[in-house]
């Protein structure tokens, strides 16, 4: 039963050291890349639940606040990618 035990632990820290060798290997972001590129991933999330919100939305007041919403997120997605 031992035996089993340390072979796993063996494999588990082989995993770590090849996962930690194609960290080093990948290029490293800036700063403001990192700021960039969660400010992204934030309003696309944003925008999906937004448009789960409207999926959902029967009164065309709450409707018409969700869709102004919507632009304003896929706005500001546009002004970051473009």
């Amino acid at each position: 039963m031992a035996r089993g035990w340390e072979s796993k632990d063996v494999e588990s820290q082989q995993d770590l050291a090849e996962q930690r060798a194609q960290e080093r290997m990948r290029p490293q972001m800036s700063a403001e890349e990192r700021e960039k590129q969660a400010r992204r991933e934030s309003l696309r999330m944003d925008e999906k639940r937004l448009e789960a919100d409207l999926g959902k939305a029967r009164h065309p007041k709450h409707r018409e606040q969700i869709e102004a919403a919507l632009g304003h997120v896929r706005g500001k997605l546009g002004e970051l990618e473009g």
